[in-house]
């Protein structure tokens, strides 16, 4: 994509809306994934924290069905739409730090081209606030360096407290923030205003409702997300996942960008660091921990979503702050050019296999046991059993499932989890009569001939969950009494 002076911020705007467009239409065709049904599941229990997460993914899908309804478009609304502030947010910290217009340009667009956005921001999970609230930080920082003002640091610690209240990699913003002020000389008087410490105060405030939630619930969210972060045995194992996940989260072509732009940031002379070396305290930190994190455990790829903003401006820099010989200009060219139809390209085509199979001759995919193709179907059946076998609740072993049910099955049902209690804490406990009389369990082939629930359990139906002719799981249904469940039950109420 080409940028002519002057017109950089109105190409952007038409490009990014209609990006965001085009992800609104397959975030209402595309039914939800199992994590989004938990999420949603979060939504109709406000809180102030979560087992797996702090509540920000909760409250985004919350205002999201309040305008739209309780429906796939609906719960990824807001998710979607937070490009937008983010894409404002990364434009105008790219003029700032770079007075550039078309770095800023080209950022924000690779930005929006990467599959950590064009997709991984379109399945609402944590990181699509995430990303955003670091991207508005990424802009204060970049205010705070251009005016010299303190009052900044107010509105940097709200952006920090949002991204905190999104997910605990936010974390690490903290130690980035003093590693930027350390090392850039005219900064460093910041170490000692009380405008930092002002600011610093604002992100925890904001923070507090889950630090309150956990010091409720034995610590359950801080034990089970920091607990990742105790060293186990050593291995080489998961040290080759971390790249290869982020070139294809980034996209290729905008990968090769972000290398270079970081590289040209090392390179680069000029009496005013503190733009480059900003970017670098808010990616190398980060990386660094999470190289050392897969020497001994998996990374997963989304756990990197805080880098991309800053990643983005350093492509940006890649594009048009720097000169390149004859070989690596064609090749940023060619990245720049085609990074943002490549992007497209890919996520039309994941839209087309996930709802259909068609790319891959119906053959099952990773995507088929995540995305819930086939479950709108799956739970009528289910409820004509649940109706003709005159049962109440309907139970699921594993927390997907579960989440599934609640959203796919009828308004009203009854559907309750097993175990796992902490996870549905929020929620309100089963009333008695729930679970009166006749259960309907949901188990899956696999693990139902392996783990009965009772040896009185009536086995009723066999049913399949499909993606146009292919199987993508099936299901044996067990009339069950609730005497022989064991374990803390959770009820859903309606939609």
């Amino acid at each position: 994509m080409r940028f002519e002076p002057g017109r950089g911020a109105r190409t952007t705007i038409l490009v990014v809306v209609a990006v965001v467009l085009l992800r609104l239409l397959v975030a209402a065709v595309t039914p939800l994934t199992f994590d989004e049904a938990y999420y949603w599941t979060w939504s109709k229990h406000l809180a102030g924290g979560y087992f797996d997460h702090p509540p920000m993914v909760a409250f985004v899908i919350r205002l999201g069905t309040l305008l739209a309804g309780d429906s796939e478009f609906g719960i990824r609304l807001i998710a979607v739409l937070l490009a937008l502030p983010m894409s404002w947010a990364v434009y105008r910290a790219g003029v700032i730090l770079f007075a550039d217009e078309r770095v800023a340009a080209t950022a924000t667009i690779a930005l929006n081209a990467t599959m950590m956005v064009m997709v991984g921001a379109l399945i609402v999970t944590p990181d699509a606030p995430l990303m955003a609230a670091s991207a508005v930080l990424l802009f204060f920082l970049a205010k705070i360096s251009q005016t010299g003002q303190g009052a900044w640091w107010l509105a940097a610690g709200a952006a920090g407290g949002l991204a905190l209240l999104s997910k605990y990699t936010a974390l690490f913003f903290g130690p980035a923030i003093l590693l930027w002020l350390a090392v850039v000389p005219q900064l460093r008087h910041w170490l000692r205003s009380p405008w930092l410490y002002a600011g610093a105060a604002v992100a925890v405030a904001l923070f507090s409702p889950v630090i309150v939630w956990n010091a409720q619930h034995q610590w359950a969210s801080f034990v089970k997300q920091f607990g990742r972060a105790q060293a186990g045995e050593f291995t080489l194992r998961y040290v080759g996942e971390l790249i290869p996940a982020q070139v294809g989260l980034a996209m290729p072509l905008v990968f090769v960008l972000g290398a270079m732009g970081m590289f040209a940031l090392v390179a680069r002379r000029s009496e005013d660091r503190a733009a480059p070396l900003l970017l670098h305290a808010m990616v190398w930190p980060v990386l660094a921990y999470f190289a050392w994190h897969s020497l001994h455990s998996r990374v997963e790829a989304n756990w990197l979503a805080p880098l991309y903003p800053p990643f983005a401006l350093a492509a940006g820099v890649a594009a048009h702050g720097t000169s390149w010989h004859r070989v690596g200009q064609r090749l940023v060219d060619f990245c720049r050019c085609w990074a943002l139809p490549s992007g497209v390209v890919v996520l039309v085509f994941l839209s087309v296999q996930v709802n259909t199979g068609v790319l891959t001759g119906f053959r099952r995919d990773p995507s088929v046991k995540k995305v819930g193709v086939g479950w709108r179907e799956l739970a009528s059946k289910i409820e004509s059993v649940r109706a003709r076998e005159a049962a109440g609740c309907v139970l699921a072993a594993d927390y997907g499932t579960t989440a599934w049910l609640a959203f796919y099955l009828p308004d009203g049902n009854c559907v309750m989890q097993t175990h796992e209690r902490i996870r549905w804490v929020n929620a309100p406990a089963p009333p008695a009569a729930a679970l009166a009389g006749r259960l309907l369990m949901i188990r899956t082939i696999e693990a139902g001939d392996v783990a009965r629930v009772s040896s009185n359990a009536e086995t009723v139906a066999v049913l399949e969950r499909k993606r146009g002719p292919t199987v993508v799981e099936r299901f044996r249904l067990d009339i069950v009494a609730a005497s022989a469940i064991e374990g803390s039950l959770v009820h859903f109420p309606a939609k």
